[in-house]
């Protein structure tokens, strides 16, 4: 590991001015940034340990929605009370995803800006790679390596995944991210917070430099107790999503009012799936809707040798968290 510069900012002005440094990557619970040191992935100048921050509560706000501070760590999001009665597909998402010792160190700020899992990115005798090394090619694309990699959302720049479970759910509950920067705050809605790849894979969020994203809210709409996450992976811990959805419903009177859908383990962002949440909306849950729906949600889908399994699998996964959803299960 290069060696590198270390503080900890007592208070959020001075987290900020220490973030406005070129070289300066902020760190909370490390579970994702350590690694990427250790690999010569990530070689920052100087970490800013933001750990002694207030951002820890969850609370309920006066207009009904919940507050989160990004320092929450994941497992005492995943076992809050009021996530797991209002907002389910939430602390499902976090208890799919990682160990119990790493959800204990993991943090909301630091799962939003979780790096890919691309084995291309994360080995630096790799030359060719857009996302590390802007401009150097991709190894990837013509990899024999792809079975985990995106098939809704790539270029020809870059097919790395988003590898997050909790981000999909967020997703899916119209989630908004609190950010902080020398320019003071904004809200951005998490379906809008990470970015495609297109031509420049390592711009990754809109954060910009010395921005801090604070907090998520989750609003009070009716999309969040009738929810479901539903995730398949290659043994039953510790592994990455090679699909995951996550579903929510409100259903009036038998129909569907109105509907999110968002998928994981397949795209290069948590993938909101607007096509497949208009096919549902007016009409009366059913298996051959949602088969529909699945459909609808991976017809951009752009297969490499070796991941074509994504597109079914994706399909029959969103149509298991449907069903749940929508209690046909």
């Amino acid at each position: 590991m290069i060696p590198f510069g270390y503080t900890r900012p007592a208070d959020e002005a001075a987290a900020l001015h220490a973030g406005a440094t070129s070289g300066v990557a902020f760190i909370a619970g490390g579970t994702g940034m350590v690694d990427l040191m250790r690999l010569g992935v990530e070689t920052p100048a100087t970490l800013v340990d933001l750990n002694a921050l207030p951002w820890t509560k969850i609370e309920k706000t006066a207009e009904g929605s919940l507050s989160i501070g990004a320092l929450v760590k994941n497992s005492d999001l995943a076992w809050h009370p009021e996530v797991r009665s209002r907002y389910p597909v939430l602390a499902e998402a976090l208890l799919a995803g990682a160990s119990p010792q790493l959800r204990n160190m993991a943090t909301v700020g630091g799962n939003l800006l979780q790096r890919t899992r691309c084995a291309y990115f994360r080995d630096i005798g790799v030359s060719a790679c857009n996302k590390r090394t802007p401009g150097s090619g991709c190894a990837a694309l013509n990899g024999d390596f792809v079975r985990m990699h995106a098939i809704l959302g790539g270029s020809e720049h870059c097919i790395a995944l988003h590898p997050s479970d909790m981000c999909v759910a967020l997703v899916a509950l119209d989630a908004v991210v609190h950010v902080r920067g020398p320019r003071g705050d904004r809200a951005v809605p998490v379906g809008e917070f990470h970015v495609v790849p297109g031509a420049h894979p390592e711009v990754e969020s809109v954060l910009s430099r010395g921005e801090l994203v604070t907090g998520i809210t989750l609003p009070p709409a009716p999309f969040g107790a009738r929810s479901a996450y539903v995730k398949v992976r290659d043994r039953a811990s510790y592994a990455f999503a090679l699909a995951s959805a996550a579903a929510s419903l409100h259903l009036d009177n038998g129909f569907v009012r109105d509907v999110r859908v968002a998928l994981g383990g397949v795209a290069t962002k948590p993938w909101r799936s607007q096509e497949a949440e208009q096919s549902l909306r007016g009409q009366r849950p059913s298996h051959a809707l949602f088969e529909r729906a699945a459909a609808a949600a991976l017809k951009d889908a752009r297969t490499r040798p070796g991941n074509e399994f994504k597109v079914p699998l994706a399909q029959r996964v969103l149509v298991r968290a449907l069903e749940r959803a929508g209690g046909i299960a």
